[in-house]
């Protein structure tokens, strides 16, 4: 497997978060080091010990074999009385050690000693570790010349050096610092990941239109700096939205204010026995304008400031629905029951008046409206569909369609508009945390869906 195999492979076994991340690697920085110290303490350091302590204690048996086999025969069975001597090994010296992760150092190091003992023993004297009832080490001593078929077991004690002399107590001490480190590190980092939860709680809040607090900057110096720029940057961005409002709202004064001026000046100026249809068209042109500015009015002012309330999303639609209908306009309903919504009243009634307007005017047949509700628990979501049978269009104009001053290529006949309405819906519905989808009907058409996310 390659590099760019085993890149992927890597990343999904990955935690995602940095937290996860960072304790994943201390955890294995600390295991790692307890390996390393376990492997330099047996080999440079307990190895050399019981290989020191099997060779003294060979040297000590084959004596002890020397005296027994020149001891004469009538003295002999006293030293092996005393010796405690048996003719064969006891039954409880072949019972298997207990086991389990914690004896396993244990188990090492008395398969080190055995290995060693028998490397420096002669091979025709086998050698029994005893470790239920007491550790006792039964060695075959060779028999007399005098008597040939009468070998004897002797138990000897073991040398402290062939035992673990604390050394798996320090073992379990070093593995309770490891874990403790390990611990420590944890938490540090949940102290250094709160900031940036509330930095991502933060800027959430500012995608969504809200203002929220400032950041505090008295943390560590990184996370203080981070901390900063965002408060400055939340600054600047109220400092240009007021900015935009105020101009916006000057500017519709200002040009609102001569076309009232205008209307007045044409309904004085022009006599009533005169043509009407340049009156008409006079009058047509000035609603164009005030529709224009109405629309820059909406995209600025896309209901931040509006408070949230919990309503019902389908009787405000129905109550669309039928003004719609007064003005000839059918819209075919289907409904699904949905909960009390949370949603800013006038900010969701100009995004639904968009949507059905646009409907209206770039098609004017095969109007509908649906809601349902899509997906179970806490990802669950309120979907509201718009559909026409207009002209089609493609992927990437409707996608295009989203940004500000945009227009389909079946709208360029209409008058009156800005291309600011699928951006105010867009706006709109990211304000409610959700988004705007659009997806082709079958029979033909269109169908314009808004995704908002059930919460609470």
């Amino acid at each position: 497997m390659n590099a760019l195999n085993r890149r992927p492979l890597l990343r999904r076994w990955l935690p995602r978060t940095l937290l996860a991340r960072n304790i994943v690697l201390l955890i294995a920085l600390v295991m790692l080091s307890q390996v390393c110290v376990l492997g330099v303490l047996v080999h440079y350091v307990q190895r050399p010990r019981v290989d020191r302590a099997a060779a003294v204690f060979t040297t000590y048996v084959t004596t002890l074999d020397e005296v027994l086999a020149a001891t004469p025969p009538a003295a002999r069975d006293a030293l092996t009385a005393r010796l405690d001597a048996h003719s064969q090994v006891p039954a409880l010296a072949f019972q298997s050690p207990p086991t389990g992760w914690l004896r396993a150092y244990r188990t090492l190091q008395r398969n080190l000693f055995l290995d060693r003992l028998r490397a420096h023993l002669p091979a025709d004297m086998p050698v029994q570790w005893q470790t239920v009832g007491g550790p006792l080490l039964w060695i075959r001593l060779h028999a007399p010349a005098d008597a040939p078929h009468a070998p004897c077991w002797i138990a000897l004690p073991i040398p402290e050096d062939a035992q673990n002399n604390g050394l798996d107590a320090a073992i379990l001490v070093s593995l309770g610092l490891g874990a403790l480190a390990a611990l420590t590190g944890y938490i540090l980092q949940r102290h250094l990941n709160r900031p940036l939860q509330d930095l991502t709680r933060a800027a959430r809040r500012v995608s969504a239109g809200e203002r929220p607090a400032p950041l505090p900057t008295d943390g560590p110096t990184e996370i203080a700096e981070v901390s900063g720029a965002f408060n400055q940057m939340t600054q600047a961005l109220q400092q240009a939205d007021a900015t935009r409002a105020l101009m916006l709202a000057g500017i519709s004064h200002d040009i609102r204010t001569p076309l009232t001026k205008l209307r007045l000046a044409m309904a004085m100026a022009i006599p009533e026995s005169s043509d009407s249809s340049f009156a008409a068209a006079s009058e047509s042109y000035l609603d164009q304008i005030d529709t224009i500015l109405q629309q820059f009015m909406d995209y600025a002012g896309s209901g931040e400031r509006e408070a949230v309330v919990r309503g019902d999303l389908n009787a405000l639609i129905e109550r669309l629905a039928g003004d719609f209908a007064g003005l000839g306009h059918e819209f075919t309903l289907s409904l699904a029951r949905l909960p009390l919504f949370p949603y800013r009243p006038i900010g969701m009634m100009r995004l639904l008046m968009n949507l059905m307007q646009n409907a209206v005017v770039y098609s004017g047949t095969g109007l509908s409206v649906r809601t349902w509700i899509d997906g179970v628990g806490a990802g669950s979501a309120v979907v509201v569909a718009v559909g026409d049978r207009g002209l089609k269009l493609s992927a990437r104009e409707l996608e295009r369609l989203k940004a500000p001053f945009q227009r389909g290529h079946n709208a360029r006949s209409q008058s009156g508009g800005t291309g600011l309405g699928l951006a105010i819906v867009e706006r709109i519905a990211r304000l409610h945390g959700g988004g705007l989808q659009f997806h082709e009907r079958e029979g033909g058409g269109l169908e314009v869906r808004v995704v908002l996310p059930l919460l609470g």
